[in-house]
Formats: C-alpha cells, structure tokens, sequence
C-alpha cells in the first residue's frame, strides 16, 4: 500500500515539474524585451518565469527521495547500470544530436558554431535545457556515500546537513560568497532534503499550511526582485533570485514537494492514468521538448501576447515530446533513449 502511494506521488511531482520547465523554456524569448514590449505582456513573462524555478530542484528532490531511501545493500553494478548508465547514456547521445541543432538557425546550417558547441560541450551543455545534467549527474556519485551514511546513522545527521546547508542557500542569495558557493555543494543538499520531506516530514493541516506559506512568500519575493532589479537597471535583471541553488527557491520546491504529497491521494483517477503516462516519459519530455520550440524561436513565432503564446508553444512542444518519447520507447533499439 505505501509503494503504490508512494509511486503516485512521484508520478504527481514529475507531471508538473516537466510542464514548468517547458513553461521556463517557453518563455524565455519574452524576458530579454523590456522596454520593447507592453509591460503587461512582459510582466506575463516575468512572473510565469519566476514562479517555476522550483521545477528543476523539485527533479532533484525527488532524486534524493527515492534513492536515499533505498535500504537495499548497495550493489556498484546494478547502480551503475540501472541508475547512472539510465541517465548517462542519453544525455551523451542526445548532447551530440543537439550540437547538430545548434547550428541550425533560419538562415541554414552554420557548421562553426555546431563545431564550437561540440568543442565546449566538457564544461557546457550543447543546448539550453542540458546543463542540468552537468550537476545532476554529478549527484549520482554522492548518493552511494549519503546510503551508507544512512545505514550507519540516525536522521539527526541529515537534519543537521540540512540545517547548515540552508543556512548556506540564503548566504548565497545574499552574495556572501564562501567554500559554500560551490554549485556541488548547493546542489547536493536537495538530496537529504528531498529524503526527509518524504520520509520524516508528517503531512498534517499545520506542516501543509507553514510550507505553503512560506512557498508562496518565496514566489512573491522573488518576482518582485527581479522586476524590482530590472527597472532599477533599465533592463532584465534578475541578481541571484532565479538560481536554483538559494533559498527562495528551496522553499517554493518543498512547497510542491509537500503539496504534491498532501494532494496526490484525493486526485480522481482518471486525472492520475494521464499523470502516469506523462511521468512514465517525464525524462523523454525533458530532452526532447527544446526540438518542437526550435521554429518559435529559431524563426521568432512568438510574435502575440505572452498569455496565449506561451500557452499555445507549451502545448505544441508538451505534446510533441510526449508523442516522440512514446514512439521511441516503442522500439527495443530506441527506448534507451527515453528511459
């Protein structure tokens, strides 16, 4: 009974982290046009844009939820294979057909700059979407260490580890830099904190309460500073408030960490076998929906109001990603594509 719970809250966060980060991608062309287009239209943007920083973080909390509370001997082929190599393999092939799509603009192909993305793509991802993998997969090296950890410890310790990191998120906020400023070290904690909201954290009427208002003052400040910064400076501005790796960001995915949580047992069924199946292909929908946005934004169709546009691209690239992920999964040579 708790498996199946347990399932169906995963597959809850993972529908709605993937449909706020093609909403991040969507509307990244509107956010540099300050002062270009209607205030209205660009604050559309703007405040979409910052209310769905969480959805990255929120694929990482989910990461240290699941793995951290694996209490299963740890067996290094199995990790590697099931577990890292599930991930690995189809960042590495989709990075090399992206450095192809590169270099295609409206113009044509420009092979120089397909060559320089290749020659970068050690330290940078060959396109937008793929540089969460350069600190994701990275994780996957901590995780057998943070089990042990588990199996040899009580919770104490990773409320602990918590504790300070947070302590860390809002320094870096706050432009204190610090041997804490290092993304490795900002990124890991999403881990234990992904573990204890799920297996130490009781969903009651208060803790709900207290996380979503916490999440939703962290939304509204963060908004607010970035407008704030940009018409203080005459264009888009955004400090640190959109890093996933501070604070205010921190709380808005435990926000829908918790939520997804509360929520997930009284959502009706036929609503969950849809969130099922975009779960199932929520990694193929990450890597692949930046291939149905190209011709918005490679021959600028984002012409319009943000509140129908960005909707509208969300739709066409959601469920062209669905569909690709569905139709590779379907053959045995493809379907590691889109594990």
């Amino acid at each position: 009974m708790e498996e199946k719970k347990r399932v169906e809250f995963f597959d809850v966060l993972r529908c709605v982290a993937a449909i706020a980060v093609i909403a991040i991608h969507t509307l990244a062309p509107y956010r540099d046009l300050y002062g270009v287009i209607p205030d209205s239209e660009w604050l559309t943007a703007v405040t979409l844009n910052g209310s769905t920083r969480w959805a990255v973080p929120v694929f990482i909390l989910i990461s240290g939820a699941l793995l951290m509370s694996d209490t299963r001997p740890f067996n290094a082929d199995y990790y590697i294979k099931r577990r890292l190599g599930k991930v690995v393999l189809p960042f590495l092939a989709w990075s090399a057909f992206y450095v192809v799509l590169s270099g295609f603009s409206a113009q044509g192909f420009n092979s120089e700059v397909a060559t320089e993305t290749a020659a970068n793509s050690w330290h940078h991802g060959t396109y937008y979407h793929l540089g969460f993998f350069y600190y994701f997969i990275p994780l996957y090296f901590v995780i057998p260490l943070f089990q042990w950890v588990n199996r040899h410890s009580n919770d104490g310790v990773w409320v602990a580890y918590v504790g300070v990191w947070l302590i860390t998120t809002t320094l870096f906020l706050s432009h204190i830099n610090g041997v804490w400023s290092s993304q490795y070290w900002l990124y890991t904690g999403y881990l234990p904190l992904g573990y204890l909201l799920y297996k130490r954290l009781p969903i009651t009427s208060l803790t709900v309460a207290i996380a979503t208002i916490l999440g939703l003052l962290s939304l509204y400040f963060t908004v607010h500073s970035v407008v704030e910064l940009s018409v203080m400076k005459g264009e888009y501005s955004v400090g640190r408030w959109l890093s996933y790796k501070t604070i205010n960001v921190v709380l808005a995915a435990s926000m829908i960490f918790i939520l997804g949580r509360a929520i997930t047992p009284y959502l009706p069924e036929t609503l969950m076998k849809g969130i099922r199946v975009m779960s199932k292909y929520s990694l193929g929908i990450y890597l692949l929906h930046p291939i149905f946005l190209w011709p918005m934004k490679a021959f600028g169709w984002y012409q319009g109001n943000p509140s129908w546009v960005i909707p509208l691209w969300m739709l066409i690239s959601g469920a062209g990603a669905l569909t690709l992920s569905w139709l590779l999964a379907r053959f045995k040579v493809t379907q590691w594509l889109v594990p």
